[in-house]
């Protein structure tokens, strides 16, 4: 069916505010946010109520039309952005237009929203009725909660609240033939068979398009100390985080790892002073929600203890907030080196160290006009290493991913890790994936996806490998 004859029957279903055609209107919705990946849509729906995001998806199955669920296009993989396999006769869903918060329960220390609302929205709502939601990403001003949900995301606060698979209670989704399946009541234990929704986080839009959630919240940290360490190798780095937990259990919240040259870019882009002079950096933080604990001495005396001298305390509110502006800037910091070859990684904590120093040696080997501009949160094993390769600043560098990713995934896989921790698949990785996962797990992942959706009109070509 031509698909003027689509957009004619979608316009009956939908009013005119929820339809975009235009082609110049579209283009940003086809695009991701680094430009890496470049589709093509004959439309973007953006219902405004979940009963119109059912009867989307009873026509789209109907017909066969290929759905991209789109939250706020931030993702690093490809995941929102038409596959070209569905050729551009296919629609993009934006959620963004679902963006309420249905509910907060003090009682249950609970808020739900819909999936469309972006996260700094919902921390703002937390806060307003005094609690905490402690998702944090960089893009935080512009994700949203249904695309954290469809790519499991981690952030700066995993060490201690989880991922989001942690964080959500209960979840709303549309499945391909329009079926609602809600189940947002705050139940803190439910054990009444298999759990369908845990299979929907993390799926990034392939099995069931998510339209709300209910998340946990937490009591607002009332004391927070912030620290800066300059270390000479990543294993006084590990060394430190098994110090702060053992000392500091619960109240350690976040532990990132910075690279010199990833600080050195962040100091000049952000011009602030660099906080130490090392090969290797540690921001973290200590939280408690009790207002009068004084978490610094405690703090100084395990410093002492492990001869960690090279430290910086932040003694207020402004010096804080320039430690973290080091941190969460080196991402826009890295674009005056051009185009990178990204790798979002996970190893086991205790095998960091040596993952850094043999990657490091064997792309060098291989490459060696590579620099490498490596961060991540080591508190719970992940990492951004990206892979730049000199004189070439744009997306040409991608001609050399395949092999580069070669050498990175060999040894993540050596080192017992995954090439995968919180950005997801997409259609970046999927290729991959059978590296990661047995035939087993493949197999089982695309039962569930022909179970979900039988004609593989979500967000297809993304996630699973071709099909053996």
């Amino acid at each position: 069916m031509p698909t003027t004859s689509h957009l004619a029957h979608l316009s009956q279903l939908l009013s005119a505010r929820e339809i975009i055609t235009d082609s110049s209107l579209i283009e940003p919705y086809c695009t991701d946010q680094r430009g890496r990946y470049h589709g093509q849509a004959f439309a973007v729906l953006q219902p405004h109520s979940v009963s119109a995001v059912q009867s989307i998806l009873r026509y789209c199955q109907q017909q066969q039309i290929p759905i991209t669920p789109q939250g706020g296009n931030t993702g690093l993989c490809g995941a929102a952005t038409p596959h070209s396999c569905t050729a551009g006769k296919g629609i993009i869903l934006s959620l963004s237009k679902l963006n309420r918060v249905r509910k907060l329960s003090l009682a249950d220390n609970t808020i739900t929203v819909e999936a469309g609302m972006i996260l700094a929205d919902v921390q703002a709502a937390a806060k307003q009725a005094n609690r905490y939601f402690p998702l944090s990403l960089a893009s935080e001003g512009s994700c949203q909660i249904g695309g954290n949900i469809a790519c499991n995301a981690g952030g700066l606060n995993v060490v201690r609240y989880g991922t989001m698979r942690d964080l959500v209670l209960g979840l709303e989704y549309v499945l391909s033939d329009g079926q609602l399946v809600s189940h947002l009541n705050p139940l803190h234990k439910n054990t009444s068979g298999y759990e369908m929704s845990q299979q929907i986080i993390g799926s990034e839009g392939t099995l069931a398009i998510i339209t709300a959630a209910t998340l946990k919240l937490f009591a607002p940290p009332q004391s927070i100390l912030t620290a800066w360490v300059g270390l000479e190798n990543i294993q006084a780095a590990t060394d430190l985080l098994s110090a702060l937990k053992n000392h500091f259990a619960e109240r350690l919240s976040s532990f990132e790892l910075i690279s010199q040259s990833a600080l050195s870019l962040s100091a000049r882009y952000s011009q602030l002073q660099e906080p130490a002079n090392a090969k290797w950096h540690i921001l973290f933080e200590l939280t408690d929600s009790l207002p009068t604990q004084d978490l610094t001495e405690p703090l100084i005396n395990v410093l002492e203890q492990g001869n960690w001298l090279n430290a910086i305390i932040a003694d207020s509110e402004t010096k804080r907030q320039h430690l973290w502006t080091l941190r969460e800037n080196i991402s826009a910091a890295q674009r005056s080196l051009g185009a990178s070859i990204k790798h979002d990684i996970v190893v086991p904590i205790e095998k960091v160290a040596d993952f850094i120093e043999s990657c490091q040696q064997r792309l060098l080997t291989a490459f060696p006009q590579t620099k490498t501009i490596l961060f991540g949160h080591l508190g719970d094993g992940s990492l951004h290493y990206n892979v730049f390769i000199a004189d070439i600043l744009s997306n040409d560098v991608y001609h050399y991913e395949k092999e580069i990713n070669q050498v990175v995934y060999e040894q993540v896989l050596q080192h017992q890790g995954s090439i995968a921790a919180e950005h997801g698949i997409g259609q970046l990785k999927n290729q991959w994936l059978s590296q990661v996962r047995t035939p087993a797990e493949i197999n089982w992942m695309w039962a569930q996806k022909h179970y979900f959706d039988p004609k593989n009109i979500l967000n297809p070509g993304k996630v699973l490998p071709p099909q053996p």
